[in-house]
């Protein structure tokens, strides 16, 4: 197939957001799968915006998920600078070829011109453009006004009655009307490039071969293809995908909740979990098939398997994709994430012992198959620490008040005290010889042990609680649950 070289650009105006980061999955699967390239720069001209800050969170965000560049701002590669404010001659050579040419001009018009323009063009019900009236201004007049002290823009000239056609690689052809773009600002009176205008210098010299987006690009894209066509270069192909929404079926923002990549390794997701989701968005690998892995996921991506509706972001879809990836994980890794949650929330020291780490393996133990994210081990915590509870509900309390109850805690103690060594192995094991001596069977023996170490009916496995408790915490609770 057609190697694709592609390329991730965003603004350092604030953290990855997670559509942002779907729009650079989408291209580092196609250079992956097409053994071309994928670029990461960073476009930075909105100089009051941008900030090291967050392009060091575009960066830290790409290497948690996984999507190494070919060549980007940070490990260099040919064709650089890959960072906008450092390509700034560039612009300004091809800004000046277009006015040697005839093909752009020095525009004087102040912001309060424009607007009296556009307003008097809306009263007449025509679509407010600028007129192109600084286009043929003599050098007397460009003199006088740099006299006043302004400074220029420069506009490029689009030709009228011209079609400006998008051949997209999802959305099929999109045809504008010249008409309806206008001659519009290339160069600010700074000397910064716009957007529309840089970012068709970086592609050409760059040498990007297939420009994949969100879809709120489609708009800028006439307007970047007449300055292709004003310099004479080809126009590389377009893919414009679909938004992401909320579940209420409205663009994605912070009111669903967590918007950029970072929260989401925050909220204790798993970087390949993440990945597989946001893969999914807008693509389908065919069949019903939910679970793939990177390797699976480049080899079946195809734009044309790309859909134009927007894609629902589903969170309960998410954390279950998640949970499957966490019951993949092995014990020492999911202990990793863990101990810094754990600090956070006062469980453990910044220090962190030999003994610190085994208690949590024993707790990762416990909870690998019940919880969806890492931070769910917050919603168990209880179980594990302190020496009161809280029996949950008349039901729980109806279990301690059988008869055999005391009989089974004793034979409890007895076998627990027996154990050379409390693992979740030989924990298990007793339960049997309990059932065994007392006679009792399943739930009669099970139950009041889980309701007297938890106050709960329902949880995870005794063998995995008991464990993390410890000798002195079970006699703890035993003494007052069973004797309340």
């Amino acid at each position: 197939m057609e190697k694709y070289r592609v390329r991730f650009a965003p603004s350092p105006t604030g953290p990855l957001h997670i559509g942002g980061a779907r729009s650079a999955l989408f291209n580092y699967l196609l250079a992956r799968k097409s053994g071309g390239e994928f670029i990461v720069r960073i476009e930075d001209t909105d100089l009051e915006r941008s900030s090291k800050e967050s392009e060091v969170n575009i960066q830290e965000s790409l290497a948690w998920l996984g999507l190494d560049a070919d060549e980007s701002v940070w490990d260099g590669g040919n064709f650089g600078p890959y960072r906008q404010t450092e390509r700034l001659d560039l612009y300004k050579k091809y800004a000046d070829q277009l006015l040697a040419e005839g093909k752009a001009y020095y525009c004087y018009c102040s912001e309060e011109e424009i607007e009296a323009e556009r307003a008097a063009q809306m009263e007449k019900g025509d679509m407010p453009m600028y007129s192109g009236k600084c286009m043929h201004l003599t050098a007397e007049q460009k003199a006088a006004y740099e006299a006043e002290g302004r400074k220029p823009v420069i506009r490029l000239h689009v030709p009228h009655g011209d079609k400006l056609v998008v051949d997209d690689a999802v959305r099929g052809v999109v045809t504008f009307e010249s008409d309806g773009v206008g001659d519009f600002v290339i160069v600010k009176s700074d000397g910064i490039p716009t957007y529309n205008f840089a970012v068709v210098v970086d592609d050409h010299l760059m040498e990007i071969s297939h420009v994949i987006r969100a879809e709120e690009h489609l708009s800028n894209t006439p307007r970047q293809i007449a300055v292709h066509n004003a310099l004479g270069w080809d126009v590389p192909k377009y893919a414009h995908i679909s938004l992401i929404l909320g579940e209420d079926r409205k663009k994605m923002s912070k009111r669903h909740g967590a918007t950029s990549v970072t929260q989401y390794e925050k909220l204790g997701y798993l970087p390949e979990a993440v990945f597989n989701f946001l893969a999914l968005l807008g693509w389908s690998p065919g069949g019903e098939e939910e679970i793939l892995t990177k390797e699976e996921i480049i080899e079946r991506f195809t734009l044309e398997a790309v859909s134009k509706s927007p894609a629902v972001f589903d969170m309960e879809k998410l954390k279950w994709l998640n949970g499957h990836y966490i019951r993949q994980s092995s014990i020492e890794r999911l202990v990793g994430l863990a101990i810094p949650y754990l600090q956070s929330e006062g469980y453990l020291k910044d220090e962190v012992t030999e003994a610190d780490v085994q208690w949590v393996t024993l707790i990762m133990q416990a909870l690998q198959e019940k919880i969806h994210t890492i931070n769910d081990i917050g919603e168990f915590m209880h179980l594990f620490v302190g020496e009161d509870i809280t029996i949950e509900d008349e039901e729980a309390k109806e279990v301690l008040a059988d008869p055999d109850v005391p009989t089974v805690i004793n034979a409890l103690k007895e076998q627990l005290a027996a154990l050379p060594e409390w693992n979740a192995e030989d924990v298990k094991k007793i339960f049997k010889t309990i059932s065994k001596e007392t006679g009792l069977k399943g739930k009669k023996v099970f139950m009041p042990i889980r309701v007297a170490l938890t106050g709960q009916m329902h949880g995870p496995d005794l063998h995995f609680i008991i464990p993390v408790l410890g000798p002195e915490l079970v006699a703890k609770r035993l003494q007052k649950t069973v004797n309340m």
